[in-house]
């Protein structure tokens, strides 16, 4: 009998690229392959010195193309739709009839970029306050940030406008992706990602033109829109053993699609604690962001799917902190002539945490600082003299983690609007016993483990 149809789902990362291979089953959906390869992109930016954060296209592509070809060639010859998700905010230039060009591979035909540019990435952080400041102000429910897609277009407008002459197209690195699989002559971009470049309104589904444009911005580079869960085309070629003429959705922002692979019930919140940190909930049927953002707000709107859309508190901390923790811990052990590997550290940091259920030790762990508050750095207070253990600090540390994020998005407000159970995911939460029974003293509602949210995955369900 022939094989059953399956979805292809990518996500884009700023670290790794993944694909995975969804398929229908008696159960539901189910992965039956996927690919995981470290892209090691990143690469130094000329222009923006060290404020610049800056990935190398062709290594993305290297590594997405490492992927399918891992992936079983029956598998994806059996292959029906392309979901693509990736990095928010970003933003990459390319020459729309030289963007990439088609090889011979192994496992069949394959991109390769051609006339692109650098990515500039969500954590680029060339656009300082006052030169956000002397932007014209969005008619977004967004505030505009360094790192967003049309602050950095400004940036290159003012300080290398030569730049901007060599290309006539731009997206997120998944938006050019679509648009090389597609062979689209002129971007397609969803709702999702427009709203994260700024300058976008959520409501009418447009571009702020008429501000732009009094500002000389180069309004030719923007994409078009259209719906998340859309068709952006089809293959133009076949691709690593995909079939020619197979349907690509259009590209969607990881964060929704990660959400979207584990958020079955609008009472449920999603608490992801990896490098960073997100609390999110579904907003009610029909809920519109207001028409002005408040800078000083903790949560973030973000455009979901059929309309709707999620609140966020995300925060810029979180397995990151413990990760500097345990780092100081090792670099003073160094320092102390001892030698102690950071993986043993970790196990044992937390391992002493567990035999300190009390603590009056407060740490606010807000070493990255926030969006909302960018200037607020970290602290630690009521220290006492009986709590300087190292079971103690990491137990305050991990406590202060979960109550940053419950002071973004307080518990009753969750209550308010609906919320029974929380769904704890990512990496940090997954391997710190500490961490989860923080969560369980914080949050009045069942928590569920285990839910391993996955952008790719997510991905591929849209479709």
């Amino acid at each position: 009998s022939p094989e059953p149809g399956c979805v292809l789902g990518i996500d884009l990362g700023t670290t790794s690229v993944k694909a995975a291979l969804v398929t229908g089953t008696e159960r539901g959906l189910a992965v039956a392959q996927s690919c995981s390869r470290e892209t090691r992109a990143h690469t130094d930016s000329l222009e923006a010195g060290p404020q610049g954060m800056e990935q190398d296209v062709q290594r993305i592509i290297r590594a997405l193309n490492e992927c399918l070809a891992a992936l079983p060639q029956q598998q994806l010859q059996q292959v029906t739709h392309i979901g693509i998700s990736g990095q928010m905010h970003g933003v990459v230039f390319w020459k729309s009839d030289k963007g990439c060009k088609w090889t011979e591979c192994g496992t069949g035909p394959a991109f390769e970029p051609q006339d692109v540019s650098h990515l500039v990435t969500w954590q680029d952080g060339r656009c300082s306050a006052a030169f956000l400041s002397s932007l014209p102000l969005p008619q977004s429910h967004v505030s505009l940030a360094t790192g967003f897609g049309c602050a950095t277009v400004y940036w290159y407008l003012k300080k290398s406008p030569d730049f901007l002459k060599a290309y006539d197209a731009a997206g997120t690195i998944q938006d050019y992706v679509v648009a090389m699989l597609c062979d689209l002559k002129k971007p397609l971009m969803s709702v999702q990602n427009a709203a994260s470049w700024g300058y976008f309104n959520s409501r009418s589904k447009s571009w702020n033109t008429d501000i732009l444009k009094t500002s000389s911005f180069p309004v030719h580079l923007l994409p078009e829109v259209g719906d998340p869960g859309s068709i952006a085309g089809r293959t133009a070629h076949a691709w690593h053993g995909i079939p020619k003429g197979v349907k690509v959705g259009i590209a969607l922002g990881d964060f929704q699609c990660s959400v979207y692979s584990c958020l079955t019930e609008r009472t449920d919140a999603v608490l992801n604690i990896s490098t960073s940190a997100q609390l999110t909930i579904s907003m009610p049927p029909g809920f519109q962001p207001p028409e002005t953002p408040d800078p000083s707000s903790a949560v973030t709107y973000f455009p979901y799917f059929n309309g709707d859309y999620l609140a966020v508190a995300a925060s810029l901390n979180g397995g990151n902190v413990l990760a500097a923790f345990v780092g100081m811990v090792a670099q003073w052990t160094q320092e102390l002539g001892l030698q102690v590997q950071e993986s043993a550290i970790y196990s044992r940091i937390i391992q002493a945490a567990l035999a300190q259920t009390h603590c009056k030790l407060s740490v606010h762990p807000t070493i990255f600082g926030e969006r909302h508050i960018p200037e607020q750095l970290g602290s630690v207070t009521d220290i006492g003299a009986s709590e300087l253990s190292l079971g103690h600090v990491t137990r305050a540390l991990c406590r202060g983690l979960v109550q940053n994020l419950c002071s973004m998005l307080p518990v009753q407000h969750l209550m308010d609007t609906g919320v029974r159970r929380i769904l704890g995911s990512g990496s940090a939460l997954a391997r710190n016993e500490v961490l989860r029974q923080e969560v369980e003293r914080t949050f009045p509602f069942p928590v569920v483990y285990g839910k391993d949210v996955d952008a790719a995955v997510g991905a591929a369900m849209v479709m």
